[in-house]
């Protein structure tokens, strides 16, 4: 259901069970009292004629699945006004009294009356549900809001460890940077060691051949 639907059919509902209260009140009252409280429920009903339009309006913008729910809704509502329009007209005529009981024995407005009185109660039980509705939606709203600074902790979260990640990375490449260099460094020593051996062994064979030549001339003479 649309939310701007539920908080026209909210004011109306209120709207509706003042009007009750109020058309109650007038009837027991004369004089200029009675001419205020009339002019009050007067406006009252013409608040509520305005939210039926509004309600209209907004209902007829939906989709068609949820539109028929709420122009039977709309129906209900425009004959519970019909009702309190028919009280006002009943109140604001000369001798209201007796012409209420006239018109009850005659037309039998007890049951218009008891009718009315079962409107106003699935009314005031719409209301206790879009009530609960509205807690239900704050609920949801809060739950959500929960979520989304759950959500950006965990994203500040992952951001730290990405940057660690980064960090070691750099470390890492810093790293492989000296070994690299250090294989270098090994690689040279090791030439140089083994041109070093080839050094020293031409070394030692030049000085065995000296000796071996040395040793001759002297075994010959």
């Amino acid at each position: 259901m649309s939310e701007v639907f539920e908080g026209y059919e909210r004011q109306y509902c209120e709207a509706s069970a003042s009007l009750s209260r109020k058309c109650t009140a007038a009837s027991a009252l004369d004089g200029e009292k009675k001419k205020q409280k009339l002019s009050e429920i007067q406006s009252g009903v013409e608040e509520a004629e305005s939210l039926i339009r509004k309600m209209d309006l907004e209902a007829r913008s939906l989709q068609p699945s949820v539109k028929a729910g709420l122009l039977a809704k709309l129906r209900e509502y425009k004959s519970d006004l019909n009702n309190v329009k028919s009280e006002l007209k009943r109140i604001s005529a000369p001798n209201a009294r007796q012409a209420t009981r006239e018109e009850l024995l005659e037309s039998g407005m007890a049951d218009t009356l008891a009718v009315s009185t079962d409107q106003r109660g699935r009314l005031m039980m719409t209301t206790e549900r879009l009530n609960q509705s509205t807690d239900r939606i704050k609920e949801s709203r809060r739950t959500m809001l929960e979520t989304e600074e759950l959500g950006v902790s965990i994203l500040q979260d992952l951001h730290q460890q990405r940057q660690s990640l980064l960090h070691a990375h750099t470390t890492l490449h810093g790293v492989d940077d000296n070994i690299g260099k250090s294989k270098k460094i090994l690689a040279a020593m090791s030439k140089r060691m083994d041109r070093n051996k080839w050094i020293i062994g031409g070394i030692i064979t030049a000085l065995v051949l000296a000796i071996l030549i040395i040793l001759y001339f002297k075994l010959a003479h």
